[in-house]
């Protein structure tokens, strides 16, 4: 039986400093499905940017540090696949708090996961009358398979869309290159900006020529990088957090 009243709420750095409403609209979304959650205060980076960097081995005091916060916790949630992934995969081994690690890399998810796979929600009732274009950002969808790959023979399925098709009004748009990244990859929008800029403008293109009003997604790196080319091209679109979709649906 799913504990609904011991979940820990990992919010990212950059959510934390730039998007903070996606974390209170995350918080605001889980109680109103019945859980309880804690945010501990002492929380801090999981250490994702410095190994995304070449320093994985150096993060090793970050994921000590978040294996300490999140110990006690049943569930770990996030508003974001890239962190989640890192925790799971790309953490270093933490001499002497192997099983804690363990466990822990077992008991975190990301958001959409966690609704869809353990709280077992396949619908949200609600209401959100607006066109939108989903980005399935490379981390949920190819790292902790939120998504369906275009390159695999395999059944689509998308768990955002499982959760946002099933609001009155919201229309799911299409997209003519549904999993094509958007470009940011980290440090890989500083290294290689013009590339970076230019795999934004052609995802941007995509959801335009579909006359999207809204673009959502998992996680808020890919869209402050696509809201980011937008705003400098004044071009007309609409930037959400997939929580602060549902959970304005919901209200």
């Amino acid at each position: 039986m799913i504990n609904k009243k011991n979940i820990g709420l990992f919010i990212p750095c950059y959510v934390d400093q730039f998007y903070p409403n996606v974390g209170i609209a995350t918080l605001e979304l889980l109680e109103k499905l019945g859980c309880q959650v804690s945010y501990p205060l002492g929380q801090t980076c999981c250490g994702q940017p410095m190994a995304n960097a070449g320093y994985e081995r150096d993060t090793i005091g970050t994921t000590k540090h978040f294996l300490n916060t999140f110990k006690d916790f049943d569930y770990i949630v996030a508003p974001s696949g890239s962190c989640v992934l890192h925790v799971k995969e790309h953490s270093p081994t933490v001499p002497g708090l192997e099983s804690e690690q363990y466990a822990t890399q077992h008991k975190i998810y990301e958001l959409t996961e966690f609704i869809t796979d353990i709280l077992e929600i396949d619908s949200i009732q609600g209401s959100y009358p607006h066109k939108v274009g989903y980005h399935a950002s490379c981390h949920g969808q190819r790292g902790l398979r939120l998504a369906s790959a275009s390159e695999l023979h395999e059944t689509p399925f998308n768990k955002a869309r499982q959760l946002l098709q099933q609001l009155d009004g919201l229309e799911w748009i299409e997209l003519a290159r549904k999993d094509e990244c958007c470009g940011f990859g980290g440090t890989f929008a500083v290294t290689e900006e013009a590339l970076s800029v230019q795999m934004g403008k052609d995802r941007l293109e995509d959801h335009l020529s579909h006359d999207v009003e809204i673009i959502t997604g998992g996680d808020m790196s890919c869209i402050m990088h696509l809201e980011g080319i937008a705003r400098r091209n004044k071009t007309p679109l609409q930037f959400k957090h997939i929580a602060e979709i549902l959970n304005e649906a919901i209200s």
